[in-house]
């Protein structure tokens, strides 16, 4: 072998050893893409009405499987498809972990080359995944699709704000909320811009979609219901105050907290308000999105309690204390409720009667919502070292 190539394969092993060290290689391969199915958690609350409600099982006594750390505090819920999960950090990666073990499949980034003296712009928002690709948002107001079997980035489109909002993807179309006061419609191809619909405030919440139509609410205090072809408004219809949360929509009815301390049934056929549910204090608002089943809505409150409300009346039919503020969205598998608390703690509870059954505690606040999905539950801390936690069976 000739001196220079020797030189040449040192050479070349040095410059490896340098993309190990500082993740510079290529993006591993994660598993072959399969569609969402009835036992993911493919988006923010779980499906396109938003119902925060599983359709996998979970064990009835859950084991730590793993936990990893991906490298700075996790705000959002995760997504679970296959043997894949998918959880966003604020140092503006998106990080593919092997849902068995919790190695390390592929990393992206919001940016490839952070300049000195600045940031990467961090995710805030939920991933969702769907078809070949994972989307979401950033903290810049530039939104991402991503290839799930490399890591690499398919197309980019720029909006004038912050985006918190989770998508909701259907029929080729990718909707959610800026910052900018908007509400955008992408073609899930190529991320060319279909239609976009200006509010008054910004849409800090993921959309839910229900027979041809999108559901908004955000800080310009309206409901919007929006035809999902045309871009057009159907109707608004005024809640006097602002929202955080994302509303959940089951057949007629739209269930939303909002900055008021209240939780608002709306009848959006009629466009009528069935119920007000009130904490009785008016500056403990509702960041936590509802989980809707058969009886139950279910929130978090900045009270420091979980609050049960029964579907039908409006009345109370539980509350759970816990020792700081909940902002975490609550996920509904069985009968059990899952949710997190600033507490630090992950609470498991019984639907009926909202008795706590199980408790583990992260050290760490816990802002975002449980995912369950593929017979187990992914929630990530706002650890500064990025904790994310596995519960399952082993």
């Amino acid at each position: 072998m000739s001196t220079s190539l020797v030189r040449k394969l040192q050479a070349f092993a040095a410059i490896c050893l340098l993309s190990m060290v500082f993740d510079t290689c290529p993006r591993g391969s994660g598993a072959d893409p399969v569609p969402p199915k009835a036992t993911s958690w493919p988006s923010f609350r779980h499906d396109l009405s938003q119902s925060g409600v599983a359709t996998s099982s979970l064990p009835d006594d859950l084991e730590l499987l793993w936990e990893v750390s991906i490298g700075d505090q996790v705000l959002a819920t995760a997504a679970i498809v296959g043997d894949s999960v998918y959880v966003p950090c604020l140092s503006g990666e998106l990080v593919c972990l092997n849902r068995k073990t919790g190695e390390k499949l592929w990393v992206y980034k919001s940016v490839e080359v952070v300049e000195k003296n600045s940031f990467a712009p961090g995710f805030k928002s939920a991933p969702t995944v769907a078809g070949e690709s994972i989307y979401l948002g950033d903290e810049e107001g530039m939104f991402h699709a991503i290839d799930r079997r490399t890591g690499e980035g398919r197309w980019k489109f720029s909006t004038g704000g912050e985006i918190y909002s989770a998508a909701a993807v259907l029929d080729g179309k990718v909707m959610f909320g800026s910052y900018d006061n908007r509400l955008y419609c992408l073609n899930e191809a190529d991320g060319k811009l279909a239609w976009q619909y200006e509010t008054q405030g910004y849409v800090h919440c993921a959309p839910a979609v229900a027979e041809g139509v999108t559901f908004i609410a955000g800080c310009d205090e309206h409901l919007r219901v929006i035809d999902i072809k045309t871009g057009q408004q159907r109707f608004d219809f005024p809640l006097q105050t602002y929202l955080i949360a994302s509303p959940a929509v089951i057949g007629d009815m739209l269930y939303v907290g909002t900055y008021a301390s209240e939780v608002v049934a709306v009848d959006w056929k009629k466009k009528d308000v069935l119920w007000r549910y009130s904490t009785g204090s008016s500056e403990q608002p509702f960041h936590s999105s509802a989980a809707v089943t058969d009886q139950l809505v279910i929130l978090g409150g900045r009270d420091k309690l979980v609050h049960a409300i029964d579907r039908a009346t409006g009345k109370k039919a539980w509350t759970f204390p816990t020792r700081a503020k909940v902002d975490s969205s609550p996920a509904v598998v069985g009968d059990r409720v899952f949710v997190g608390s600033h507490d630090g703690n992950l609470y498991a509870l019984g639907l009926a009667d909202g008795k706590e059954r199980w408790k583990f505690n992260a050290g760490k606040p816990i802002s975002a919502g449980p995912a369950i999905g593929e017979g187990v539950l992914v929630v990530g801390s706002e650890s500064r070292d990025g904790k994310v936690y596995c519960f399952g069976k082993k």
